[in-house]
């Protein structure tokens, strides 16, 4: 009597798992997290490195232990398996999988291989623009050149967006920690695309000149004093529901594909009136900027604090900004990179501690009469003393006004995980 029973314990223990495997892929579809994480599903529901292709060829999202994995499974090497996806017997694309132990069930793979299918039949994008055209559509949205609300509406219609209900604006930056070969940013923004259509497929991404919003020295500048580009997404919808979908899909996307790059994520709220998509974009920037000077990964405008205050002079004329910032902050900038110092940290630090002296002292783990020190150097060439209640409110601006134009100061802000000690997070909360 006791082996029947060991035998529908298993029987039944079967079943369960299978059915286990099917709802995980199951719950990625209902959730609306879109192809990647569907995906991800998948490959954990099969025991497999998980590869989706459209029915061009074309990668539209990978699930694989490395890169390495990713090029055998592409390439059909060590046990790497076909399925065709099928919609109706049409064919939408296929999926390509390497079992890491024994082969997944047949009736599992082909299960999941119809929520694949169904969820590629359903964000199929319309046919993509080229680069070309996204990227001077954003630049000329963002940089005001394009401000009538039907010649928006109209020029995002003919690359598949529609903003009829509005938009709003994401700001994706990813920088490697360390060398990287080839044309790394075209990596980026082909990962943060996929990120996006998958879960909006009319999502526009694209790379718009960092100057369309600010100027001077940025976090983006390259040799020679030429700006670099921001990769911006514009999602359409209603509400900002679908941004916020859409920004966690890209920054999950980029952790899973690209391991070593530092990655921020910013976003603006939504703009009901696609005529108001130019102050969508100067928020995401904001918040982009501030989010790289607290040291976060992901910001949206709601959360950037006092910094929305200076968002019209951001976002209108930068001149006033940049006055103010020449007034207070620039001396100690550039004294510190001529001479290597650390007066802007130390000030940042100072302010940071409530205006305590031993506080901040402990903190940067120097003693108290260098930060004296340092502080008297920050009046001599401010002209603003923070022992006076108008010099640390200026100065306090002066950094913001900094953060907000996106100028970083030498030596920082370092963003890799552990480096706590060092230059990050730059602040801890607004002053």
């Amino acid at each position: 009597m006791a082996e029947p029973a060991r035998q529908t314990s298993s029987a039944e223990a079967e079943p369960r798992s299978f059915l286990e495997s099917l709802d995980q892929v199951s719950e990625a579809v209902e959730s609306g997290a879109g192809l990647p994480e569907v995906t991800r599903a998948a490959g954990r529901a099969l025991g497999a490195s998980v590869i989706v292709l459209d029915a061009a060829g074309s990668v539209l999202a990978v699930a694989c232990a490395s890169s390495e994995d990713e090029r055998a499974v592409m390439a059909g090497e060590a046990g790497a398996e076909t399925a065709e996806l099928l919609v109706a017997d049409a064919p939408v694309g296929q999926l390509r999988y390497r079992a890491r132990s024994e082969p997944p069930p047949s009736a599992l793979l082909r299960l999941v291989g119809n929520l694949i299918a169904l969820e590629v039949d359903r964000a199929k994008a319309p046919e993509r623009a080229t680069e070309a055209a996204v990227g001077d559509f954003l630049q000329d949205l963002l940089g005001r050149r394009l401000t009538d609300r039907e010649n928006i509406v109209a020029r995002a219609s003919e690359l598949g967006c529609d903003v009829n209900a509005g938009a709003s604006i994401i700001v994706v930056r990813a920088r490697p920690q360390g060398p990287e070969e080839g044309d790394w940013r075209a990596r980026v923004l082909t990962v943060a695309e996929r990120g996006a259509r998958g879960v909006e497929r009319a999502c526009l991404a694209g790379l718009a000149q960092a100057g369309w919003m600010r100027h001077g020295r940025g976090p983006n500048e390259e040799a020679g004093g030429r700006l670099d580009r921001e990769l911006v997404i514009l999602t359409p919808g209603s509400d900002a529901s679908g941004a916020k979908r859409v920004a966690a899909a890209v920054l999950r996307e980029l952790e899973a594909g690209l391991p070593g790059f530092t990655v921020t994520v910013a976003r603006s709220r939504h703009a009901q009136d696609p005529a108001d998509l130019h102050r969508a974009g100067a928020e995401a920037l904001l918040a982009a900027n501030v989010a790289e000077a607290r040291g976060v990964i992901e910001l949206s405008f709601e959360e950037t604090g006092a910094y929305r205050l200076l968002l019209p002079a951001m976002s209108e004329d930068t001149g006033e900004l940049e006055g103010f910032f020449d007034e207070t902050v620039a001396p100690l900038v550039a004294y510190d990179e001529q001479y290597e110092t650390e007066l802007v940290r130390t000030l940042e630090t100072f302010l940071d501690a409530d205006g305590n002296v031993a506080g901040t002292a402990e903190r940067l783990f120097t003693h108290r009469h260098t930060i004296r020190y340092r502080l008297e150097r920050v009046k001599e060439l401010s002209g603003l003393d923070v022992g006076s209640t108008d010099g640390r409110e200026r100065l306090s601006l002066g950094l913001k006004a900094m953060r907000v134009l996106g100028i970083v100061p030498p030596g920082g802000p370092a963003h890799e995980r552990g480096a706590e000690a060092g230059r990050v997070p730059r602040e801890r909360k607004d002053r």
